[in-house]
């Protein structure tokens, strides 16, 4: 069954360099296609609806400040099993459990700067989408 997700490609991905090999990573997968792509930097007010339902926790406010310390790539991802798919292409948050081949695994270094974020269930990527793609439905 075709789905779609976000795809995010955090400021880290961005500043080393690694957009073109995330986006190519993905582009290789034979029934995924790319279907929006924007590069912007995040304001506070998107932050705080995509990640709303971490506010208070202690990682919250770092994790604004990581994510709007630079620009990120936005992206729709559409395809057969697309959302499992490209989270189990990124791999596990925490780069040291995240499997060689997985984009963390590869070239991941820290857990809080994981340079990809990916919708984690179709209900998740319907929200997000629209977020980041207004209007794109």
């Amino acid at each position: 069954m075709s789905q779609r997700t976000l795809v995010l490609l955090k400021p880290d991905a961005v500043r080393r360099g690694l957009t073109g090999e995330i986006i190519s990573r993905i582009e290789r997968k034979a029934d995924w296609r790319i279907t929006a792509l924007d590069m912007r930097t995040l304001d506070t007010g998107t932050l705080e609806l995509h990640y709303g339902e971490h506010q208070g926790k202690p990682f919250y406010e770092p994790l604004v400040t990581f994510m709007s310390s630079g620009p990120v790539v936005a992206m729709i991802v559409e395809g057969e099993r697309v959302v499992e798919g490209v989270r189990a292409l990124a791999g596990p948050t925490d780069p040291i459990a995240a499997a060689p081949g997985s984009i963390r695994g590869d070239f991941g270094v820290i857990v809080r700067e994981n340079l990809i974020h990916a919708s984690d269930s179709e209900e998740s990527a319907e929200r997000e989408l629209k977020i980041f793609f207004p209007g794109r439905d």
